[in-house]
């Protein structure tokens, strides 16, 4: 599912926004850095009469405080997984005019990688749970397959 190409191009794109303190920097004196969900995605929200997120993270703080530009990354990432891309730029233009965040776009290229890429590795870990049967582990393998495809396309473009 993770070709050594993919993998080279991904990790040398994650290594070189890594080294950019200023990126990161900047985000905490602008104040980005907050308890988030840390776990926003399309399957842990709901559209009734209002829109219910649900399910963030609660069994440890570390992985909720973040970076808010995570957070919206992962939901953009979802929705370009799920093939509504349009819903997902819809959603970071609306998300970056309200919010006022002026770095939000030189952060979603490397969050969207990250997040595509941790999803790749999920789909992994449950393709070789011996307790799962051979159509889920074959659906997990090509989900795995697709989130890092998904990377490695945020990784060249950045």
């Amino acid at each position: 599912p993770l070709s050594r190409e993919q993998f080279d191009r991904i990790s040398a794109y994650a290594r070189g926004v890594l080294a950019r303190d200023d990126l990161f920097e900047e985000r905490i004196r602008a104040g980005r850095i907050r308890d988030c969900h840390g776990d926003l995605y399309s399957a842990n929200i709901c559209l009734a009469d209002k829109v219910y997120i649900y399910d963030c993270i609660e069994f440890n703080d570390r992985f909720r405080y973040c970076d808010v530009a995570s957070d919206v990354a992962f939901l953009a990432m979802d929705l370009d997984f799920h093939d509504l891309s349009d819903l997902g730029a819809y959603f970071i233009e609306r998300f970056g005019n309200q919010s006022g965040d002026q770095g939000l776009g030189a952060m979603l290229d490397f969050y969207k990688c990250y997040r595509a890429y941790v999803r790749g590795k999920i789909g992994l870990f449950t393709a070789a749970d011996p307790a799962v049967d051979a159509s889920v582990r074959q659906a997990n393998l090509e989900a795995a397959a697709r989130y890092f495809r998904l990377a490695d396309s945020y990784a060249s473009r950045g």
